[in-house]
């Protein structure tokens, strides 16, 4: 697609523009990625590194509230474990790694709005004004739960296998590409996941689910909330309940939404057969 045009668009045409769509996204992400690799030293040992130290904020106010408690059992990250690197490319390629992800998340507002732009044209005038803010609502979304994610899934699992250990005579010693997959794991799934609102208000939009859909299998969906929120955090019931408390709110916010997209779809049914 491109620009709105008064006639229909053949499939060639229609790859054409995907293609312009994807080419600037990938060029985003390029881009960024490219200035991430010169902030190194802030991106490892700030943001990557910081959330297995003990003065990382969510450690710090974990141990804050087990003091008032009077216990040391949520008290975590208190004795940060050892990262090595056993190949020779491995720290190099661990820097070219991260710094795509970081160009990949921090890009993902312009990735989704080239995503926007794509199919607008192929809305009408009101699906185009009642779709209004799709971006900063996705984007927010995807922010909200890369920061959930970042303060408290990742300090939790950190915590959890970090120090967990099947003998005294087996010393942890994490491998460092382990890490960063363990890390960048989590705040991904945790940033998709908090786009479940968007996905139902899309879903909704063609017809495919419905609120009294999502309300009659809200008890499924509990279910599954648990199954991802064990997938993604330790195995603790401590750490998915404190997953799956956030992802009911977006379930029943989907469900908010869903009802409205109903109620503008009958407004719109009704209008066009008078």
């Amino acid at each position: 697609m491109g620009k709105k045009s008064s006639y229909e668009m053949s499939f060639l045409e229609h790859l054409e523009a995907l293609r312009k769509h994807l080419i600037r996204s990938i060029l985003y992400i390029i881009i960024l990625a490219f200035a991430a690799f010169f902030f190194k030293d802030f991106i490892f040992n700030n943001v990557l590194l910081a959330p297995k130290m003990p003065d990382f904020i969510t450690n710090k106010t974990m141990c804050k509230i087990g003091d008032f408690l009077g216990t040391d059992a949520i008290c975590i990250n208190q004795k940060p474990f050892s990262i090595i690197n056993i190949k020779m490319t491995g720290q190099f390629m661990t820097h070219i790694t991260v710094s795509m992800i970081v160009g990949l998340v921090v890009a993902f507002p312009l990735i989704f709005n080239e995503f926007w732009l794509f199919i607008k044209p192929a809305l009408g005038r009101k699906e185009i004004k009642h779709s209004r803010g799709a971006v900063f609502f996705a984007s927010m979304l995807f922010t909200l739960g890369a920061l959930f994610g970042y303060y408290i899934i990742v300090p939790l699992s950190m915590n959890f296998l970090g120090s967990y250990n099947v003998s005294s005579e087996v010393v942890n010693k994490i491998n460092l590409n382990s890490y960063i997959q363990t890390f960048t794991s989590v705040i991904l799934a945790s940033a998709v996941v908090f786009e479940l609102p968007v996905l139902i208000f899309f879903l909704s939009k063609i017809g495919l689910v419905t609120a009294s859909f999502l309300k009659k299998y809200r008890k499924h969906a509990l279910v599954v909330i648990l199954a991802l929120s064990a997938i993604i955090t330790p195995p603790d019931i401590f750490s998915q309940i404190l997953v799956s408390l956030p992802l009911l709110l977006l379930y029943e916010i989907g469900i908010g939404i869903s009802k409205r997209v109903e109620k503008r779809n009958l407004k719109k049914f009704s209008s066009d057969t008078t």
